[in-house]
C-alpha cells in the first residue's frame, strides 16, 4: 500500500510539472552580486518563470560562464548563445551608434529617456539597427546618474587633467581624450588593481551603490559629480532574434511586462540607495566628495560638442541615430520647462 501510495504522489507531482518547459540561458556581462546592474538580471529569471508558471526560465549566467563580455554580441547574433544581459554601448565597435542607445555626455535623464525610447522611437530605432545582427532588445532596467569619477589627486583645472591616465567607458572617453587623457577601458577587478599600483590615476566605474561594493574608496580618495556622462544607463534583455520570434506570444507579452516593470522598479531603487553608501564613505573610508566648478563643466561640455562635430561627420548611421534623439530633445524640451520646476 505505501508503494502504491509513493507511486500515485510521484505521478501527480509528475502531471504538476510544466507540460513544455523552456530553458534558455541568459549571458550577462554584469556581476549578479552588483546592486542594479546585475542584481535586476538575476532576479528576473525567477518573475519571468512565476508568471509562465515555470513554462519559460531564464537561467541568468554571471560574466564568462558561457563566453566572455566581449563575446556576447558575436554570440548572440550567431546562435550561440540565446538571451544576454548586456547595454548596447559595449557593441560600439561593431555598431557605431550603440553608444546612444545606453549613455552619453550631457544625455537625457531617466524621464526623458525613457521617454524617448517608449513613444520616441527609439525601441523602433535600436531594433532595426540591430536586426541585421539577428538581435532583438527590450529595454529591462534603468541605472541611477553615475559618479564622474575617483581621482587619486584633487583635480581643480583641466590642466590637472592632462597626462592623466583613466578607465572610463563609452563617449565619455572621447571627452576626456580631447582635454588629454589617456582614456583606457578594463573591468572592474583590473580598474581597482590599476588604480592601486598606479598604473592609472582615475577611474569611473558608478554610482555610489556600486562603487562602495566595489571598495573604490580603498585606491582613490577624491569623488566627482556630477556623472556629466552618463546622467542614466540603459540596460537591455536581448535575444537571438529566431529565439525570440520562436517564443510564444504569451511568452513574448510577459518578458516585455515584466522589463517594463522592471524599469519602473529599478528607477525608484537607483534613486533610493545611494545616500547611505555615500556617507559611509565619507564618514569610515576618508572618501572627499567634489562637485566639478562651472569652469570644467564648460570644458566637458565643450570637448563633447568637438566629439559629436567628429562622429557626425565621420558616420551616417551615428548622425542619424543624434539626429533622431536630438529633435526629440528639443520638443521635449518646451515641456520640461513648461511642466517642471526648475
Amino acid at each position: 500500500m505505501k508503494l502504491k501510495i509513493l507511486g500515485i504522489a510521484a505521478a501527480l507531482a509528475t502531471l504538476a510539472l510544466p507540460a513544455s518547459a523552456r530553458d534558455i540561458e541568459m549571458q550577462s556581462i554584469y556581476p549578479g552580486s552588483l546592486p542594479l546592474l546585475g542584481q535586476s538580471g538575476a532576479e528576473l529569471g525567477g518573475r519571468v518563470s512565476k508568471l509562465t508558471d515555470g513554462e519559460l526560465n531564464i537561467v541568468f549566467r554571471n560574466p564568462g560562464e558561457i563566453v566572455a563580455g566581449n563575446e556576447i554580441w558575436d554570440a548572440l547574433s550567431t546562435g550561440a548563445i540565446e538571451a544576454a544581459w548586456y547595454s548596447p554601448g559595449f557593441a560600439e565597435g561593431v555598431v557605431p551608434s550603440a553608444s546612444l542607445f545606453t549613455a552619453f555626455p550631457f544625455g537625457p535623464d531617466v524621464r526623458e529617456y525613457t521617454a524617448w525610447w517608449y513613444y520616441g522611437g527609439g525601441y523602433e530605432l535600436w531594433n532595426e539597427i540591430s536586426a541585421p545582427f539577428n538581435i532583438h532588445s527590450e529595454l529591462c532596467t534603468i541605472l541611477a546618474p553615475e559618479a564622474s569619477g575617483w581621482f587619486r589627486e584633487e583635480i581643480n583645472s583641466v590642466d590637472d587633467l592632462k597626462g592623466k591616465k583613466m578607465r572610463i567607458f563609452g563617449l565619455g572617453a572621447a571627452v576626456m581624450e580631447k582635454l588629454g587623457v589617456a582614456a583606457q577601458s578594463m573591468p572592474p577587478a583590473d580598474t581597482m588593481s590599476a588604480l592601486n599600483l598606479g598604473t592609472i590615476d582615475a577611474a569611473e566605474m558608478s554610482f555610489p551603490a556600486i562603487d562602495n561594493a566595489l571598495g573604490m574608496y580603498e585606491h582613490a580618495k577624491h569623488y566627482y559629480f556630477p556623472g556629466w556622462h552618463q546622467q542614466t544607463s540603459l540596460i537591455v534583455f536581448m535575444m537571438n532574434t529566431e529565439s525570440w520570434n520562436a517564443l510564444s506570444d504569451r511568452d513574448r507579452a510577459v518578458i516585455q511586462e515584466v522589463c517594463t516593470a522592471n524599469v519602473a522598479r529599478t528607477t525608484a531603487q537607483g534613486e533610493a540607495i545611494e545616500l547611505e553608501p555615500l556617507a559611509k564613505m565619507q564618514k569610515e573610508n576618508g572618501v572627499i566628495v567634489h562637485r566639478w566648478n562651472d569652469q570644467m563643466m564648460a570644458a566637458f561640455q565643450n570637448a563633447w560638442d568637438e566629439v559629436v562635430a567628429e562622429k557626425t561627420a565621420q558616420n551616417e548611421e551615428f548622425k542619424r541615430v543624434w539626429d533622431h534623439i536630438q529633435a526629440f530633445r528639443e520638443n521635449y524640451a518646451q515641456w520640461k520647462e513648461l511642466g517642471y520646476v526648475n
